[in-house]
């Protein structure tokens, strides 16, 4: 049977295990469908990249954005990792995980007054303002508060990451953040206004990226913008250089942390200022599975075979959204040789598919499926759709297993409607 990533989801005499906990004594528990996570995977994810960059003074802001659920933030923050958050709500997050502020960086291309004006109050490490435009509503409203704001500005350098398109965020065609021929006017102009103090340069293009070639680029045109600020006379503290480092959905070999490192760390040294670096994916990607059932199965008279689960786009919407792929692992397989199978969802959707013409062993109603490396951009960006519930999750850690988030009921749900 195969191994997967970190050993932490494989396959033994009993069925698929993470880290030495059945899947089948998880789901007797809590029912089906339901987020597992290996802690171990998450602290070797993190640990990864702080090796990697131990060569330069640098600081790891994990990207809430890939999952918020409140045990793996604290986890995370109980092994040393700050925070980038990309709205109120994950700063809150932060916080209630025993962030102190200074350790959040605020992100997001379209931030609130509400949000701004809190993240101004509490002291945030940095707000990476999108615009010369959100720069002076921040510096208006630190004014207002009589503070100051530290700052950096996101910059666009027009850089493919070579990932999907929809989560490209490096290009002049996407909405985020300033070209590098705008950026330097604005730092100059912007100098010296009260309620600012630019303390970085930011820059993130994108998630997902498997070659070491844009990670470079970026990481050397953000260090040329930050000696050109220097010979301004704008003197920084950091350069942030974003996440998007992609994980092996698929398990092919891409980029390791240490090659990441090769790349930029040359870049920025130059500069002779510390690293930000923002991870999501590449720490908790590979350390959680979906686990789910199969409630009908059929054949169609051309051969195809339909494996409904139940969990759909609403438990996991990455394949739906972006094609994405997962692997996908019986529970307990049958010894029968496998056929290609089509994998879909309980949704009123034709996009709710997880996989096509999937080779699977022989499939029945009831048998449990695990769809492997979701741990970022599963649960996080989970719905309601057709009124289903959120699913419960799961973390195990040392051979014992916690709920770490109980499943959504609908009284939960009809709660918020009057």
């Amino acid at each position: 049977m195969p191994t997967f990533v970190y050993q932490s989801f494989t396959h033994t005499d009993t069925g698929l295990v993470c880290d030495g906990v059945s899947l089948e004594s998880i789901v007797e528990r809590v029912d089906t469908p339901v987020y597992v996570y290996s802690a171990r995977a998450i602290r070797d994810g993190y640990r990864a990249i702080d090796d990697a960059f131990a060569a330069h003074p640098h600081r790891i802001h994990y990207a809430l954005k890939a999952n918020s659920t409140l045990a793996i933030v604290r986890l995370l923050r109980s092994i040393g990792s700050a925070f980038d958050a990309n709205s109120g709500g994950e700063i809150a997050v932060a916080l209630c995980a025993g962030c102190t502020p200074a350790d959040i960086v605020f992100t997001g291309v379209g931030k609130t007054r509400a949000e701004l004006e809190r993240a101004i109050a509490i002291g945030v490490g940095a707000i990476n303002a999108e615009s010369g435009g959100e720069l002076d509503r921040i510096a208006a409203l630190a004014a207002s508060q009589g503070r100051e704001a530290r700052v950096a500005l996101r910059d666009n350098p027009d850089i493919d990451a070579g990932s999907h398109p929809n989560i490209s965020t490096g290009l002049k065609i996407n909405k985020f953040g300033v070209s590098l021929e705008d950026a330097r006017t604005i730092y100059r102009e912007r100098r010296g206004r009260p309620g600012l103090r630019f303390v970085g340069v930011h820059v993130h293009i994108g998630s997902q990226i498997t070659t070491v070639g844009p990670l470079q680029r970026a990481a050397r045109a953000l260090a040329t913008l930050a000696l050109e600020l220097r010979d301004d006379g704008i003197t920084l503290e950091h350069v942030d250089v974003g996440g998007g480092l992609g994980i092996a959905y698929e398990g092919r070999p891409i980029v390791s942390a240490a090659d990441y490192a090769g790349a930029v760390i040359p870049e920025v040294r130059r500069t002779g200022l510390p690293l930000v670096l923002e991870p999501g994916r590449a720490v908790v990607g590979h350390a959680g599975a979906l686990v789910a059932r199969v409630v009908d199965t059929k054949r169609y008279p051309d051969g195809r075979r339909f494996a409904v689960l139940d969990a759909g786009m609403g438990e996991l919407i990455r394949p739906a959204l972006y094609g994405s792929y997962h692997q996908i692992a019986p529970v307990r397989p049958r010894p029968s040789p496998p056929a290609p199978w089509d994998i879909v969802g309980p949704i009123c959707e034709s996009s709710d598919v997880f996989a096509r013409d999937r080779a699977l062993p022989p499939l029945e109603v009831d048998d449990l499926v695990a769809i492997l490396d979701t741990g970022a951009y599963g649960s996080v960006m989970a719905s309601n759709y057709n009124r289903h519930l959120l699913p419960a999750e799961v973390l195990v850690d040392d051979g014992q297993w916690t709920l770490i988030r109980r499943r959504q009921t609908i009284d939960d749900v009809l709660a918020l409607e009057l």
